[in-house]
């Protein structure tokens, strides 16, 4: 894909993501928002991956560790064709294999369940660690929140992935700087941030989360063995790309009304 390519990818996202939401009178559009140009890059240009054969065994293995925002992971699978994108309407339904929060098993493409904070990074770090005994080289990229780097599993994971030299290892943090119930710096500070990460032993990449450019130049394509792990600093808007929405506590858990639907369907460029 060119990046007039995934750019257009990432309006559909945030589109049939909101329709997602909405149908359903769930929560979380917002965090789905402030993530869907990274998801477009990384399924658009970055990740080796076959929609045709999602379990094929060299792969690059993507984690959702902010398992919350599904809906947007949900359509980015369906519009690289994992799945029709019709299977998208049962999402957040009784007995439905897309539930509100990340769900393996019946979800091509989807490779652990995720929701529960604080795990995802662990579990990437496991992965890594695993390419590189077989003598495998594909890659574990984890997208983390930044409410979640209060969860002490996450420090923890990153002295493993330092300590085991797993470059084969790309955490992506999604820095909107609102979580759950306030804004980053009134919960729990995290400044500086790029400065802990490098205490750890990574390197670090701060970049607009928005900026597609930046993004394909900072998630890279190395597959090397050893040496750092990496992380990616991305600087983002929650709710991005609707105006009522953007840098608004409230639509982590609000699902929007009629008139909230059609407005922010006309802002995303969706007129039919």
């Amino acid at each position: 894909m060119t990046i007039t390519d995934t750019v257009e990818l990432a309006r559909r996202i945030r589109v049939e993501s909101l329709k997602m939401v909405a149908k359903a009178n769930a929560s979380h559009v917002g965090s789905g928002f402030s993530i869907a140009d990274i998801l477009a890059v990384l399924y658009g240009c970055a990740l080796r991956i076959d929609p045709g054969h999602p379990d094929y065994p060299n792969r690059d293995r993507f984690i959702l560790s902010k398992g919350h925002a599904a809906a947007a992971l949900y359509a980015t699978l369906a519009l690289r064709g994992f799945f029709p994108l019709e299977s998208l309407s049962a999402y957040c339904e009784n007995g439905s294999a897309f539930s509100g929060h990340v769900s393996h098993g019946d979800v091509p493409g989807v490779e652990v369940s995720t929701g529960s904070l604080g795990h995802g990074l662990s579990i990437g770090c496991g992965m890594s660690l695993a390419a590189r005994s077989d003598g495998s080289y594909w890659r574990t990229v984890v997208l983390l929140s930044d409410g979640e780097l209060d969860e002490g599993s996450v420090w923890e994971a990153a002295m493993f992935g330092a300590h085991h030299e797993l470059a084969n290892l790309l955490a992506i943090i999604d820095y909107n700087r609102i979580q759950s119930f306030g804004r980053v710096e009134e919960v729990l500070e995290l400044e500086p941030l790029a400065d802990k990460w490098r205490a750890w032993g990574w390197h670090v990449a701060n970049v607009d989360g928005h900026d597609h450019d930046a993004l394909l130049e900072a998630v890279g394509h190395e597959r090397i063995p050893f040496g750092q792990p990496r992380v990616i600093i991305a600087h983002t808007t929650k709710g991005k790309g609707v105006s009522f929405m953007e840098d608004r506590l409230e639509w982590h858990y609000h699902s929007p009304d009629d008139g909230q639907l059609k407005q922010a369907l006309t802002e995303l460029g969706e007129t039919s």
